[in-house]
Formats: C-alpha cells, structure tokens, sequence
C-alpha cells in the first residue's frame, strides 16, 4: 500500500499518513525531527498485526488536541466503528444530532473524516456514502477499497 509516516508529540500519536496523501502532515508545525519513540513502536506493532489480517487489541496512546470539538467527536465516532464493519456519513451525523440536539449535516461530518490526520486507526475508511458508495478517501480510493476487503468487507 506504499510507504507511512508517523508524527508524534513526544508521547501520542498525532499524524499517521499514507506518503503523499491528501492533507499529509497538515497538522505538523515547528521543528520536525526524527526519533525513535515508544508510541512509534506501538503504532508500528498495531500496523503489523492490522496489516497480517487482523483486529489489533489495544490502540496506541492518540492525541487530540489543536482540532475543533466536532472533529474530534467524529474521529471518536469513528474510532469504536469495529473491525470488518462500515457506517455512513448519515450515521455519524445523526448520532451526533442526537447527543447535541444541534442539525448536523452529512457534509460536515464528511469534512471531518476527510481531515484526520491518524489513518487508518482512526479507521475513516470504514465510512461510506449513504447507498454503501465508496467516496473519497484522502490516501486515494484505491487503498480504501484495500483497507476494507483487508477486513473482510464486501465491496
């Protein structure tokens, strides 16, 4: 699927992106510097079992910060989608409607899945059009479609 590159504040994982890829390092700021850190071997562990077939047991440490409360709450939605299952971007923003009780469109929530910046983990290939349509996916559709029959979806 090509080479990743992995972005850390030192102790969470802030970016994880396919090398070229829509929107890479984009949250990257400051002096950039190469390191080996625990969080990177965890996240490259986390790959290895991911990438073998399988549903990884643990997340590594994941941070959050500099991104607006509605992203993040749509990254966490994402985030409990298992292993070998999709929603919608409908979903999301119904769910989210319902626990703000603020109109939330399919639009937004498609903003926010397309700008994560931990793919992969944060699994925002399990994300689908409202008819199961494959839209976009800033590391390009073609890996989407690789992430998800890797996970057994039928596509």
């Amino acid at each position: 699927m090509g080479e990743m590159t992995l972005a850390s504040n030192g102790e969470e994982l802030t970016g994880l992106w396919f090398d070229g890829q829509k929107y890479f390092a984009s949250n990257m700021q400051g002096r950039i510097e190469e390191k080996d850190l625990p969080v990177f071997e965890q996240t490259e562990k986390w790959l290895d079992i991911y990438f073998s077939g399988k549903a990884p047991d643990f997340t590594p440490p994941l941070s959050f910060s500099g991104i607006s409360p509605f992203r993040k709450r749509v990254w966490e939605i994402m985030l409990a989608v298992p292993y070998g299952q999709t929603t919608t971007y409908g979903k999301i923003a119904e769910r989210i409607e319902r626990e703000t009780g603020k109109r939330v469109s399919a639009q937004a929530v498609g903003g926010a899945v397309g700008h994560n910046s931990i793919s992969v983990i944060i699994p925002c290939h399990r994300v689908l059009g409202a008819n199961g349509d494959l839209t976009g996916y800033a590391g390009g559709v073609d890996k989407k479609v690789a992430l998800l029959k890797g996970e057994g979806v039928r596509v």
